[in-house]
């Protein structure tokens, strides 16, 4: 009999667990998300230093609890990830609370593509699913997945309306540079983590780490506008949570684009836009540290120094 791979696994969630009750599906991703604290895996004692480096105030007692519940918080992403194609458009309006779209719309109304910096944070696939209805069509990209599962994501993206570009080499930015210029449309990038062995170095919130470099150089090759957008959850209470289903909606906030030029018109380089979006972008996180859902490494300390040679890296960084 063969054995089951991690792409039938993914399928078998995604049919059926939209279809188990919400409170038993939460339960249940609560309780392997304690169980995974508790045994300190690798992944968890990289996140519990990444969050400790982003909030440094926190004592011991208070970085583990942050720990815990950001343990907690990354499996309610992949939770909803597999209930997300079962929910209405009207539960997925009950579920997200946005601020700052007038900085989206003021571009996407001018008839120009945005960039959309992000991080690994609160449910992106549920943001994307709430921004194309609302904003304009979403474009990003995604690492290819063994065994079938990089399709498997496609299909449940595109279902969301979100169009995926696959992250292979040198084709990967000149395809999204086309795309991006053929129509309006937000190109939201997932870039606290560097994938490519050519990111940025930068100053995160006072701890040199290492970002990707894709949002500030499509934005400056493409001459499109550069906007932080911070995601994290959020209590529902009253009738926005009967409406949700759930008692966890999701906040994103859109920041104020950054400078891609100086005053007098000069085109910044991408050091010095990728740290403005880093410092915007993280400034936002520190408050909901909990669902910053990195359990990779990004900070200077942690990297394999044979990686950081060449590194460009921002001034004072």
């Amino acid at each position: 009999m063969r054995r089951p791979t991690t792409t039938d696994l993914y399928v078998l969630a995604w049919r059926h667990v939209r279809r188990l009750p919400d409170p038993l599906v939460r339960g249940a991703a609560h309780l392997v998300a304690d169980v995974v604290w508790l045994t300190r895996t690798a992944g968890v004692r990289q996140l519990s230093r990444n969050l400790a480096r982003l909030r440094p105030d926190l004592d011991p007692r208070a970085l583990s609890r942050t720990t815990r519940a950001g343990m907690r918080s990354y499996l309610r992403y992949f939770v909803e990830a597999f209930q997300l194609p079962g929910w209405s458009p009207e539960r997925i309006d009950a579920r997200v609370r946005a601020t700052g779209t007038q900085h989206v719309r003021d571009v996407i109304d001018a008839g120009e593509s945005l960039v959309l910096a992000l991080g690994h944070t609160g449910n992106w696939d549920l943001a994307g699913a709430w921004a194309s209805r609302h904003l304009g069509p979403v474009l990003t990209v995604a690492e290819k997945l063994p065994d079938g599962l990089y399709e498997e994501f496609v299909a449940f993206r595109g279902s969301l309306g979100i169009e995926i570009v696959p992250l292979e080499g040198g084709t990967t930015f000149r395809r999204l540079t086309r795309l991006a210029r053929a129509k309006p449309q937000l190109v939201p990038l997932l870039a606290d983590r560097d994938l490519t062995a050519h990111g940025v170095e930068v100053d995160l919130l006072g701890t040199p780490a290492r970002v990707a470099a894709g949002p500030a150089t499509l934005a400056l090759v493409g001459g499109h506008a550069l906007l932080p957008a911070a995601l994290s959850y959020e209590r529902l209470h009253g009738e926005r949570r009967r409406r949700a289903g759930t008692p966890w909606g999701l906040l994103i906030e859109f920041g104020e684009p950054v400078a891609t030029r100086t005053p007098d018109g000069v085109r910044r380089d991408v050091v010095a836009v990728t740290q403005d979006w880093v410092t915007a972008l993280f400034t936002a996180v520190a408050r909901s540290p909990q669902d910053w859902h990195m359990l990779q490494k990004v900070f200077l300390a942690d990297l394999d120094p044979a990686r950081l040679t060449d590194v460009p890296r921002a001034e004072g960084a």
